[in-house]
């Protein structure tokens, strides 16, 4: 910690002169008043990166991944669907469709170290750049073998994205600035799902164009902004609050001085591998894994029984499918934001507010099971799609606040939105067509997922809050 203490040195060798005996209340508030507002000017200058371009390229990442499943059915009508050219058997498809969590699962852990030992600029365009170049190369896929591969390689690219960025905003942020900045940058993503369905309807329009079938042209499209967006982060995105070239020296100093000393650290050689041992020794990594899983599984996989919903509501037409597709995410973005200021603001606690999400969705569940309207079933499906959606943002700064260190941190959030991964592997088999088309026993499992989710979650508040108890006790008093 020599550096940020040096730092922190010579950031109050600017700070004003203490006020004098006869000033000192009114001169004390205007320090405080005036520390607020140089605190609230350097982070919108790290907002603007982290939080402004991140979600920027958010926005692409999502949509690259959505638009796959839009993909079986754009051009559904003309017979140039992907699924109708390549030939795939149901079988297949689903493969293609799930090796993609499986790159996810193995290669989200370590990701995030990856980002410490390349800077995170390069880590980003390698990232970014990988699955831009893999997503155009999906338009020149010819068989299955062909496609697995690319799959495979977009899901080893686009795993490290997201574990990443929460990395890298613990090294400029305290972990009580991070949750607004989390649900805003997740609910962006949010409303990209939405997006990638308009988009998949107007690019289906280009059917033909220079004898390429339209789901061609969707990846050609999609891949394309990831490319350039790739090279900005090399040449714009700032690594460590040390090295940010927006920020003066005083600003820098300020920015560390802030953090705790537990907090990630962008210091040369500070790879803390004794602290792995405490990551694994600790019951809230294998809590919070239980919670990770659970809702992967029981919140998240409600999004499958959408396009069963929508055609009981008497939309069978692929444009009118997909546009059907678009208020869950709207509805998401929006509940995910509000959620994101009132937790800005400490109207609510993230403990709270998660096993309140996780409840909504039981009641979802219950209405699903029992009530048989279409109409009152797809609004069922509004709510629990933002409500699943909302939920690991609300949680995350409570997730990277109980790890301590560089290395643990990085390891701690990789492995842990890897877990997440479980959903997309497990959720088409609990979601088979042999339960459909009322999903009774689907919605029952995914709800006995969300009890263990709750519970995990209940487990996991205890821990945390009997750790806070034990540093507190252990400050000297002065």
């Amino acid at each position: 910690m020599g550096l940020e203490k040096d730092q922190a040195a010579r950031y109050t060798s600017y700070a004003p002169d203490p006020p004098s005996s006869e000033d000192l209340e009114d001169g004390a508030s205007a320090d405080r008043l005036s520390e607020k507002a140089y605190e609230k000017k350097i982070l919108k200058k790290v907002d603007f990166w982290l939080v402004g371009f991140y979600s920027l390229v958010y926005i692409f990442r999502v949509i690259d991944s959505s638009n796959y499943s839009n993909a079986a059915i754009i051009n559904l009508e003309n017979g140039t669907n992907i699924k109708k050219q390549l030939h795939f058997s149901a079988n297949q498809w689903a493969w293609t469709l799930s090796i993609f969590s499986y790159s996810y699962l193995i290669f989200e852990p370590t990701n995030t170290l990856l980002l410490k030992s390349f800077r995170p600029s390069r880590w980003m365009f390698v990232l970014i750049g990988m699955w831009g170049v893999c997503a155009c190369s999906v338009a020149a896929v010819q068989n299955f073998k062909g496609m697995m591969v690319v799959r495979f390689a977009i899901g080893m690219a686009e795993a490290g994205f997201y574990p990443a960025v929460l990395y890298h905003m613990s090294f400029f942020y305290k972990p009580s600035e991070m949750p607004w900045r989390i649900a805003t940058f997740y609910s962006v993503g949010q409303l990209a799902s939405a997006l990638s369905g308009l988009l998949a309807y107007a690019i289906g329009f280009m059917d033909g164009l220079g004898h390429l079938a339209g789901w061609r042209w969707l990846f050609l499209i999609e891949g394309l902004p990831a490319i350039i967006l790739a090279w900005v982060a090399l040449f714009g995105l700032p690594d460590y609050p040390q090295t940010a070239r927006f920020l003066d020296a005083n600003e820098k100093a300020f920015i560390l001085q802030r953090l705790s000393d537990t907090a990630p650290s962008g210091e040369e050689g500070n790879w803390d591998f004794k602290t792995l041992k405490v990551l694994f020794s600790d019951p809230t990594t294998y809590t919070f894994a239980v919670y990770w899983i659970a809702h992967g599984i029981g919140g998240f996989g409600v999004g499958y029984a959408l396009p069963t919903v929508i055609y009981q509501l008497g939309f069978t037409t692929t444009s009118l499918s997909q546009l059907m597709n678009i208020p869950p995410y709207v509805c998401c973005f929006l509940f995910l934001n509000l959620m994101g200021y009132m937790l800005h603001k400490k109207w609510i606690r993230p403990w709270t507010t998660a096993i309140a999400i996780e409840s909504t969705i039981i009641i979802c569940y219950i209405l699903l099971i029992t009530v048989p309207n279409a109409t009152v079933k797809y609004l069922c499906l509004i709510v629990a799609t933002s409500c699943a959606g909302s939920a690991y943002p609300v949680i995350w700064p409570e997730r990277i606040r109980a790890l301590d260190g560089t290395v643990a941190a990085g390891i701690g959030i990789g492995l842990t939105n890897a877990c997440a991964q479980f959903g997309g592997i497990v959720g088409p088999h609990v979601y088979s067509t042999v339960f459909g088309p009322g999903y009774h026993e689907s919605y029952i499992i995914c709800l006995c997922f969300l009890v263990v989710a709750i519970s995990a979650i209940l487990l996991s508040w205890l821990l945390v809050w009997r750790k806070d108890r034990r540093l507190a006790a252990a400050v000297p008093v002065v």
